[in-house]
């Protein structure tokens, strides 16, 4: 019988928020220098309380909102408590029976809940002298926990979902979701099955990347039904991936929630969300921005290509350059600007990137300086391509350069002689001039071959530097030729 695998997600995201959960230290990810953003309550020093992060449970509702979920109406803190050097307390305060958010989907992917937590410190190992540090500065961090149903049936599928939630946390502004810095982590529970019921589970962690997830999961999967297979046994535990090796490893039997001893936090308060202002959900449906999902089905209503869609909702400085670009444009111009933007432009813009010493456009970079051409000047391409002013070809060439230089399209064109001669003189001589210097071709096309007509058409627009409508130089060598 096929064994059937299963997979559960348990996202982990730092919100954005200026200061920590339950104190006023403040909230930076990018902070160098060790143990600044800390302070007593943080580092859990005696007689010291908490107080709750109020936009931190705000973020975690437009979370729920954005998901369609069911917003809690009350919710409280518990104590998580487990020992570890990363955590100054000698617990978590995490939400275990009352979460924030319940059910809701993405991507076909149910929800079990998201909750909010706390974030533990940065254990920092030294390989030359083997000691083990602890930076502070992370510990205290709002960190929201979104838990999906087990109903992912592959690697690929949990990437999809992963890079979609990525793309909804930065959208929604409240996370920046940098799996690379630690801002999203993703751990995956993963079992496989041959009798119709749920197997036993191993989650894996330390995963780094979407791509590290999916190849994690799959060798995940494979391993266990190798075991399954030759009669072994899957033990529910913990298991790490080595990179090094593309393998998991044990580390520990997985905990139950029993292990954690889990109870309310005395020293918070449980909170009655529907007696606080501007924590309904219709209140925070009305902060949310257009959304990945619509904004890729908005595209693809317009025909834009799904490939397009995806880069322009992946990344919005291109997303938002091709809405200011096709502002107006009936279907067929906002798919020729699309074409453009997607094909020619990205590969210029990325060129510039790496000639700057940089390996890609950063999300905050400035949307002017990296494209090097504007809306506007972009437009007036476009225009001139439909107008049929310019060639195909002669728009990449006054697009390179506009981009180079920031000049005006049209006094690109004007000045290299690119715009298409409509004087029929002129495409006529040509058109004979390529056929007398070409008799060998000539006599192909007559036999049949249609290749050679391609190729006279090419040396037409050569002689004519691009400046001609090819489908009219091609009509001419039909007519001449025939």
């Amino acid at each position: 019988m096929e064994y059937v695998p299963t997979i559960g997600l348990e996202i982990h995201a730092e919100l954005r928020t200026r200061t920590k959960m339950f104190c006023s230290s403040i909230n930076d990810a990018d902070e160098t220098r060790p143990n600044v953003n800390i302070c007593q309550v943080c580092m859990a020093h005696p007689g010291t309380l908490p107080a709750i992060n109020k936009e931190a449970v705000r973020s975690v509702l437009r979370v729920g909102v954005a998901l369609g979920s069911r917003l809690a109406d009350y919710t409280e803190f518990d104590r998580k408590s487990y020992f570890y050097p990363d955590l100054p307390k000698g617990y978590q305060l995490s939400q275990y029976e009352y979460p924030l958010v319940s059910g809701g989907a993405l991507k076909g992917v149910e929800i079990t809940r998201v909750h909010l937590e706390e974030d533990t410190a940065s254990s920092i190992h030294d390989d030359a002298t083997g000691a083990t540090l602890i930076d502070y500065n992370r510990a205290g961090v709002p960190l929201m926990e979104l838990v999906t149903e087990p109903v992912i049936h592959s690697a690929e599928q949990a990437g999809e979902f992963a890079r979609e939630l990525q793309l909804m946390l930065r959208y929604l502004g409240v996370s920046n979701a940098n799996m690379e810095k630690g801002e999203m982590r993703v751990e995956a529970n993963v079992s496989i099955s041959n009798s119709g019921t749920l197997g036993t589970k191993v989650e894996i962690k330390n995963i780094n990347s979407f791509n590290v997830m999916e190849r994690a999961v799959r060798y995940e999967l494979r391993r266990q039904e190798e075991l399954l297979r030759s009669g072994g046994t899957v033990v529910q535990e913990t298991r790490g991936w080595d990179d090094a090796k593309q393998q998991t490893f044990a580390q520990r039997v997985k905990e139950g929630s029993a292990d954690y001893r889990y109870f309310p936090d005395p020293d918070l308060p449980s909170l009655k969300l529907s007696e606080l202002p501007g924590f309904d959900a219709e209140t925070l449906q009305a902060t949310l921005p257009e959304l990945p999902h619509m904004r890729r089905e908005r595209y693809l209503k317009a025909a834009i290509k799904p490939d397009d869609a995806d880069l322009y909702v992946r990344d919005t400085r291109f997303g938002d350059f091709f809405d200011e670009v096709s502002s107006g444009y009936d279907a067929d111009a906002s798919v020729l600007a699309s074409n453009y933007i997607a094909n020619d432009l990205i590969k210029i813009v990325r060129d510039r990137a790496v000639s700057a010493g940089r390996d890609t456009l950063t999300r905050d970079s400035d949307l002017q300086s990296d494209f090097g051409i504007s809306a506007t000047h972009f437009r007036k391409l476009i225009d001139m391509i439909r107008s049929k002013k310019i060639s195909s070809r002669a728009a990449k060439d006054i697009l390179a350069e506009a981009v180079s230089t920031g000049a005006d399209p049209e006094a690109i064109a004007t000045k290299k002689g690119l715009l298409q001669t409509q004087d029929a003189g002129a495409l006529e001589s040509a058109v004979q001039g390529v056929i007398d210097q070409n008799p060998t071709v000539v006599a192909d096309y007559k036999a049949g071959k249609e290749a050679a007509l391609q190729f006279l058409l090419g040396q037409c627009m050569k002689i004519l530097r691009g400046a001609a409508d090819p489908v009219i130089l091609r009509d001419l060598l039909k007519q001449k030729l025939s």
